[in-house]
């Protein structure tokens, strides 16, 4: 499979440690963090064609992942 933009570890490359650690400790942090990657991998795979989705699916799935990775953000930038 390609190059998948848009994962955490590429978001926020200085705060990998972080997460790693939160995705152990902090169990919303956890589902946050799978919900993001799910989202992500649907949207990828539709953006490439792989599992062609609706536009406006692909719209509101983008919507999704963005609200999560604000979400993600504002917990990583309070450690």
């Amino acid at each position: 499979m390609s190059h998948t933009p848009h994962e955490l570890a590429e978001e926020f490359p200085d705060k990998i440690n972080i997460m790693s650690q939160l995705k152990q400790t902090d169990t919303h942090f956890a589902r946050l963090a799978d919900e993001y990657h799910e989202v992500n991998r649907v949207v990828h795979r539709a953006e490439t064609n792989i599992e062609p989705i609706e536009e406006l699916a692909e719209v509101e799935l983008r919507k999704k992942r963005a609200a999560l990775k604000d979400e993600i953000w504002s917990i990583l930038a309070k450690v």
